[in-house]
């Protein structure tokens, strides 16, 4: 199979299984993307850990690699892929969401975003030009177009300015990611680019802006702004909205999404691609995902409980320890339990895909989707 090229096996609705070719490996999707922001997972997992995992993509954040270590450090050690030891495709998000979330002052522009930095206030300036640049030199797989994330609800006027000029800047964008792909330094001259949909909860501006980026022919196409504070049935109607205009023979990424059900839905609605901290935040927290339900572990109940966080899991951690042992954990502040309860927890998320693709494969999605859409968001 040809770098870039997705292959559509076969469809049931509008869910889709597919493969998607990589520099670093094929990509059976549906998939999760596995969140490594500072290109490590929350919690003390490391890349030979995700393997284990059942990851197929992990994903890193443009923003905070730039600020620490340095984008040109990482490109100094071989590109991040070689500076964190992982072997298979990585996705970068272009920034754009953190320097709208996480920056306090900022000042857009048509050129870019000038910001101060979360970490010690010094300004930063970043554009379509310096996201690619950033992007190219960890090395990515996939690099994300730099968009700007409006917040929910958005005035309509703004929404449709903001859309317009994600538009441009994502043809600048890819103007710059070519001329850094043919560079002879370039890290990854086999790099990705992905356009991004914006529009706030609007749409005729999603729809429009779905069908301009598509005239741009970027290698995927994923729909941006969505999963910060509107009501989750919003979200799927902006995706049924989308979809339609979404070319058939590229990946289509959620960003950001989501619960299990999301996913599930998400693949109903014709998605291939899915990230979302929540697996490892939550088990940070002690919230654990179970093929029953949610459970939270710091419970009462499981101070006693021989049996495994799930009886139908045969992650690593299910296999070799009690619920009460990682209740102990998680009472005694004992770093272990973030690490046991994060790699339960990216299991759970990773075998949630392969079941999808297994039930498509199968043609009986459908069936699957009855069985767990609901059941995977109630508490045990």
């Amino acid at each position: 199979m040809e770098i870039g090229k997705f292959n559509l096996i076969k469809t049931e609705g509008r869910a889709r299984r597919g493969e998607f070719c990589t520099a670093h490996g094929v990509v059976q999707t549906p998939v999760f993307q596995n969140v490594g922001t500072a290109g490590a997972i929350k919690g003390a997992v490391d890349a030979f850990d995700l393997k284990e995992l059942g990851c197929q993509i992990e994903l890193s954040n443009t923003y905070h690699l730039h600020v620490r270590p340095g984008d040109q450090i990482v490109r100094q050690m071989g590109g991040l892929h070689k500076f964190m030891r992982w072997d298979g495709p990585i996705l970068t998000d272009s920034g754009g969401f953190q320097v709208f979330s996480l920056a306090g002052l900022r000042k857009i522009s048509e050129e870019g975003v000038t910001f101060a930095s979360h970490l010690d206030g010094r300004r930063i300036f970043m554009g379509p030009e310096e996201s690619m640049r950033i992007q190219s030199n960890l090395g990515s797989d996939i690099a994300m177009a730099f968009d700007e994330c409006v917040e929910n609800p958005a005035p309509y006027d703004y929404a449709k300015a903001s859309c317009e000029r994600t538009l441009r800047w994502l043809a600048r964008c890819k103007a710059e990611h070519d001329r850094l792909n043919a560079l002879p330094d370039t890290i990854n001259p086999r790099q990705m680019l992905f356009g991004i949909n914006q529009g706030a909860t609007y749409a005729d501006l999603r729809t429009w802006h779905m069908q301009e980026i598509a005239k741009l022919d970027c290698d995927g196409y994923a729909i941006g702004g969505l999963a910060v504070g509107e009501p989750t049935d919003v979200m799927y109607d902006i995706i049924e909205k989308v979809e339609p205009y979404m070319p058939a023979d590229k990946p289509r990424y959620l960003m950001g999404v989501g619960t299990p059900s999301n996913i599930i839905e998400g693949v109903a609605r014709g998605v291939d691609f899915f990230d979302c901290v929540m697996p490892a935040r939550n088990a940070r927290h002690g919230k654990l995902f179970t093929w029953s339900g949610t459970l939270n572990i710091k419970n009462a109940k499981y101070k006693l409980d021989e049996g495994a966080i799930d009886p139908e899991c045969d992650c690593p951690v299910c296999r070799n320890f009690s619920r009460a042992y990682l209740r102990h954990l998680f009472t005694t502040e004992e770093m272990l339990a973030m690490r046991l309860a994060v790699m339960h927890n990216l299991y759970f998320y990773n075998q949630l895909t392969q079941r999808i693709r297994d039930s498509l494969d199968q043609d009986c999605f459908e069936e699957f989707r009855g069985a767990y859409s609901k059941k995977l968001a109630e508490r045990v």
